[in-house]
């Protein structure tokens, strides 16, 4: 008990950095917690599909291999007709990752609850030096 009275101080930082380190845990990986290499892992192992919800414009400019594109303003409405089989992984990717979490939302209220967010969008796929194409 004396050295609880004697080092409050050590024990008030040690719960609150403890806190912080578990906030992001807690509410769900913030910002797409799939890394781009778990994205491969996923593409390769269980068939991923990797959707690209950026405007035509920057899918034209340059997207990850392999990726469908349908816009996030239209994604509600077209993709069910884009990806029909809802129990494979849908890899949602954008420039940076904020709009594929609206993504996310979007297509597990739709049936596909394998949807995930690639951390980093785009930006993260070319850091991790993956395959980028032109259209």
């Amino acid at each position: 008990m004396k050295f609880i009275v004697d080092n409050w101080m050590l024990i008030l930082i040690v719960l609150s950095s403890g806190a912080m380190l578990a906030w992001p845990l807690l509410r769900g990986g913030g910002g797409g917690a799939l890394t781009a290499q778990g994205a491969v892992q996923l593409i390769n192992r269980q068939r991923a599909v990797v959707l690209d919800v950026r405007e035509p414009e920057e899918f034209a400019a340059g997207h990850a291999t392999g990726s469908r594109n349908v816009p996030l303003d239209q994604l509600e409405a077209k993709l069910q007709s884009t990806i029909k089989n809802k129990t494979l992984p849908v890899l949602i990717m954008c420039a940076t990752g904020a709009r594929a979490q609206r993504a996310v939302a979007i297509a597990k209220k739709l049936g596909y609850e394998q949807a995930q967010a690639v951390a980093g969008g785009l930006k993260g796929w070319k850091d991790a030096n993956l395959p980028i194409e032109k259209a």
